[in-house]
């Protein structure tokens, strides 16, 4: 059977919750009284008017299928209302009238065509067909309107992807090129700081790679990697910049997606002032609500660096592909916040399907 004309489920329990009801109004319509208290009228029209019933029915919705076929979208409900009227309504009228004309030509039971059958049966006919016609067009339009909002859904999420795919490649080349820079003035000023900080570095970047590659690792991992990130902050500025991380170990196993720690305090240094007399203060901690926030008191720089959004882009979009509420971005005047929202990792079943759907995404 062609796939375009097979009837819907609906169109199937419909037809066979509906037509014992219109068989007993048509052979009511052809014998009257005598369909209560004759059971031939049971034993042979009825049965015989049901496979009549189902020949009609599946002409009918075989065109009503092959128009929604060739007339699919949205906005072409109106053409196929008209093609339906222009289509069905006359196979409807046929299927009807040649039962009554066979009936009343092989006297089937006795019948006699009576000039008001016609229009008795017809007006049956017709207001069967409007309802359910209606029914399966208004059917119809609810799956391709549902169709429409996950296709679009489907583009807006390969739209994030690709989005995010052009962000990550931009942070890795933007911390590589921050560290160069320290390692530089660090060669010309101690040589053995310098070599420490390289080794530092080579640890720091082995994860970022890695990392960056599976798209979402626990908080411990992240934990413990911004320490060492930290290390490579602080040979630079030193007593400028402090770090107090306070995490309630219960968090450790729950997932977030990679190198957000390391993004908002890149983002932190480059947009604040540092100084030891003022130094910048940044916390990390975890709330209530399986929250873990990143904190830091607000010091900008008198000339405001230019910048792209790259990290706060790049996590927002991170928490979209995986459809995580909960991101949250504050800055009161004194402090600027940011709010991450902790996913569960169920030993490695929840954790795993979240990592799998991201990387697919």
């Amino acid at each position: 059977m062609n796939p375009v004309l097979k009837p819907t489920r609906l169109q199937v329990f419909s037809f066979i919750a509906s037509m014992p009801v219109i068989d007993v109004v048509l052979n009511y319509v052809l014998y009257e009284e005598r369909l209560f208290h004759d059971g031939k009228i049971w034993l042979f029209s009825f049965p015989l008017i049901y496979l009549v019933g189902i020949g009609s029915w599946r002409l009918q919705v075989g065109i009503q299928n092959w128009i929604h076929y060739k007339f699919e979208g949205l906005k072409q409900t109106r053409k196929r209302i008209v093609l339906l009227a222009a289509l069905i309504i006359p196979v409807m009228s046929a299927s009807v009238i040649a039962i009554l004309l066979a009936y009343d030509y092989f006297s089937i039971l006795g019948y006699r065509l009576k000039p008001d059958d016609i229009q008795y049966i017809l007006l049956v006919g017709f207001g069967v067909n409007l309802i359910f016609v209606t029914l399966y067009e208004v059917d119809y339009v609810i799956e391709r309107v549902k169709e429409t909002v996950v296709e679009k859904e489907s583009l807006q999420q390969q739209a994030l992807q690709n989005e995010f795919d052009m962000l990550k490649n931009q942070v890795n080349p933007h911390f590589l090129f921050n560290c160069f820079n320290t390692l530089s003035s660090l060669i010309s000023e101690n040589k053995e700081r310098a070599e420490t900080f390289l080794n530092e570095l080579s640890k720091v970047y082995r994860y970022l790679l890695r990392n960056n590659e599976d798209g979402m690792s626990t908080v411990e991992n992240e934990i413990k990697f911004i320490r060492s990130y930290y290390d490579l902050l602080k040979t630079r500025h030193g007593d400028a910049l402090q770090l107090t991380v306070d995490i309630d170990k219960r968090y450790f196993p729950y997932l977030l997606p990679s190198l957000t720690l390391q993004l908002l305090i890149e983002n932190v240094v480059k947009h604040n002032q540092l100084s030891k007399t003022h130094p910048l203060v940044i916390e990390i901690f975890t709330t209530a609500g399986n929250q873990l926030v990143v904190n830091n008191n607000l010091q900008r720089r008198t000339l405001k660096v230019p910048s792209n959004r790259v990290g706060l882009e790049n996590i927002k979009a991170k928490y979209e592909i995986l459809k995580q509420k909960g991101f949250q971005v504050m800055e009161d005047g004194k402090n600027f916040t940011v709010v991450l929202p902790l996913i569960w990792n169920n030993l490695n079943e929840k954790g795993t399907k979240i990592l799998k759907e991201f990387k697919t995404a």
